[in-house]
């Protein structure tokens, strides 16, 4: 029986180990994780990517299973929770597992502000309320908001609404209600005028940037809607915010995203914390890939835990 050290977990449109000619956003996945896997092999490590959902995959033969490009388990919760429970017992798992069932909930952007992280505001609607969007936007004094489901990725139901549309889309977000949590935030200008910071940060601290700017006369920065990525280098306090949003977790995560803006107030505040499967733009910064592998190597020799 075959073993590798990691394993870097996709889903099942990416598994193929080639991306088609014109099939950018494959080919970008492949490249980021080709220069893990050249990073890994520098320091004697082997990896193989692999579908999570792949019944015929024995967990046991790596020794970690790392996050990657797992970009259907908000549509899979089920059945990945069920998996995370299963796998977690044969190997190691990159983020740690309960990093993983918290930060895949956005409730988590609670614990965040009363850890003392500022977070762009978040009300919650929760699985089965009767609540309007319209009364929820009354009592808060917002004139717009943005409205996504707690567990979600790619922009996933992701509304833009204010006053007068929000009777409108509550049928909507009501149909949504019955089976999943909602969070409703205050639309943040700073997201269609200048765009959305994104830092990397490796072991809790920041390792590499860039600014994602979404296509003109939308607000959703995802590359799957239009949105573009430019290199960035942020400013201190942007650095700060990230190692300190990384270091309120325990474990501190060997890997992780942030995602901020300046509110509406002109502070800044943390949009998203991304420990499971974060895009990283390895491809658009190659050294921080070297970053990553490092902390899996120091990862893999922490037997503080065993399984």
């Amino acid at each position: 029986m075959q073993t590798f050290d990691v394993a870097l977990l996709t889903d099942r449109r990416y598994a193929a180990s080639t991306a088609a000619d014109g099939d950018w956003y494959r080919g970008n996945i492949l490249a980021d994780d080709r220069l893990i896997q050249e990073a890994l092999a520098r320091r004697g490590l082997t990896s193989l990517r692999a579908d999570w959902a792949d019944p015929a995959i024995d967990w046991s033969c790596f020794r970690c299973a790392v996050f990657r490009t797992t970009w259907d388990y908000f549509e899979r919760l089920p059945e990945f929770s069920a998996w995370l429970e299963r796998v977690e017992g044969v190997t190691r798992l990159c983020n740690a597992v309960e990093t993983v069932r918290w930060n895949l909930d956005k409730h988590y952007l609670r614990d965040l502000a009363g850890r003392g992280v500022p977070v762009v505001p978040s009300r919650f609607l929760e699985r089965g309320s009767t609540r309007t969007l319209a009364d929820l936007l009354a009592e808060t004094g917002w004139d717009e908001a943005v409205v996504k489901p707690c567990v979600s990725g790619g922009a996933r139901h992701t509304y833009r609404v204010n006053r007068k549309t929000a009777a409108e889309c509550h049928p909507l977000i009501e149909g949504l209600l019955a089976s999943e949590a909602m969070v409703v935030q205050p639309f943040q200008e700073d997201v269609v005028r200048t765009g959305e910071d994104t830092l990397m940060v490796f072991g809790g601290r920041y390792s590499h940037a860039v600014r994602k700017v979404a296509k003109p006369g939308d607000f959703r920065v995802q590359d799957d809607h239009g949105g573009t990525v430019r290199e960035y280098r942020p400013t201190a306090e942007q650095v700060a915010l990230a190692e300190q949003a990384a270091a309120t977790c325990r474990p501190v995560p060997v890997y992780g995203r942030v995602d901020m803006v300046r509110d509406n107030d002109g502070r800044l505040a943390v949009m998203e914390l991304e420990l499971i499967e974060p895009e990283l733009w390895l491809r658009m910064h190659p050294p921080a890939a070297e970053r990553f592998a490092e902390g899996l190597v120091t990862f893999l020799s922490d037997h503080s835990r065993t399984v």
